[in-house]
């Protein structure tokens, strides 16, 4: 028993003195666009010069924060959640963080979230539709306002795919109820345990902390035949990255160090402008989506260990605030 102490004391000691060369010298070191990334499968990243910068900024402070968490797990271990909103850069950023670690001599795994909804893409897709229109009808039952008319109105709107479209409360005042009970129904179903397995994932990451020399990932592709689980050797791996939007989610209890990637709607919305080729913007559906997805991000903040915006600069929580005007 004493020698296994003495061999688990002596590999953390090792990591400290990797930590502390590897935060001096991190300027100097070349990230390749073709590092390895997450566990994604059909993930297709693109590593460019922002994201190694950020990457690059970020680990200094990485390594202070993981000092103190790997010091105190009794297997010189860490979980590290590299979360933000949607084209924040999480897998590559996430990727870069491990690729700097491992040129350091500490072990490290990129794990993706993204493999541990209950449904596969696909069909998460349709029951987040689902919800949000199942709630927002039920909303007008509830507020008197069903009648056939402003179904016939709000069939043709769901058939456009435009009945998450707010301008339509402006002309007609009954569809409030409805925009405003199916947003609420669809906030109580993203990022909670009713559209992902947080207590697989915490259990997972509380596995790795306690010394397991293997793991069995979870693989989710794009259909019901491609899903299935990988034996992964983490014998040598000190850092187990979790890239996810929701990986500072309150259904969590392993994760470590927090590091949000933080970038306001309005920053967001000028990103997937220039990232569609045709000029198309998000359906209104979506673009809810993703304003829920984001003010859940600003609710969890808080407990961030490390945030950085969209320009590259690191800043605290009270900085923070001030970006959404939050007192």
């Amino acid at each position: 028993m004493n020698t296994n102490y003495n061999r688990i004391s002596e590999v953390s000691d090792a990591v400290m003195e990797k930590l502390e060369a590897a935060a001096e010298k991190v300027a100097s070191v070349s990230i390749p666009s073709d590092i390895p990334h997450g566990d994604m499968p059909g993930d297709k990243i693109e590593i460019g010069d922002s994201h190694t910068a950020k990457a690059k900024t970020i680990f200094p402070k990485l390594v202070d924060e993981l000092k103190k968490t790997i010091g105190s797990n009794k297997y010189g271990r860490a979980v590290v959640a590299v979360c933000g909103g949607s084209g924040v850069g999480k897998s590559e950023i996430a990727s870069c963080l491990s690729f700097l670690l491992e040129q350091a001599g500490i072990g490290s795994y990129t794990m993706s979230g993204d493999n541990y909804p209950h449904r596969i893409p696909m069909y998460n897709d349709a029951e987040r539709l689902h919800v949000f229109r199942e709630s927002g009808i039920r909303a007008m039952v509830d507020a008197g306002v069903m009648s056939q008319e402003h179904m016939e109105v709000l069939k043709k709107w769901q058939i456009a795919e435009d009945d998450a479209n707010k301008a339509h409360a402006e002309t007609d005042t009954w569809f409030k109820s409805y925009l405003e009970g199916g947003s609420k129904g669809l906030n109580d179903y993203l990022g909670t345990p009713k559209e992902t397995d947080f207590e697989e994932v915490d259990q997972i990451m509380k596995a790795f902390k306690d010394g397991a020399d293997k793991l069995y990932l979870k693989r989710m592709g794009r259909d019901e035949a491609s899903l299935w689980y990988d034996e992964v050797d983490m014998s040598s791996k000190q850092v187990l990255i979790v890239e996810w939007t929701h990986g500072n989610s309150d259904y969590m209890s392993q994760v470590d160090i927090p590091v949000l990637l933080n970038s306001t709607p309005q920053e967001t919305l000028e990103h997937r402008r220039s990232r569609n080729r045709d000029g198309k913007l998000d359906s209104p559906f979506t673009t809810m989506v993703l304003e829920l997805e984001q003010q859940k991000l600003v609710d969890q903040a808080h407990k961030a260990k490390i945030i950085i915006t969209k320009a590259g600069e690191l800043i605290n929580y009270d900085e923070f605030k001030k970006l959404y005007n939050m007192d």
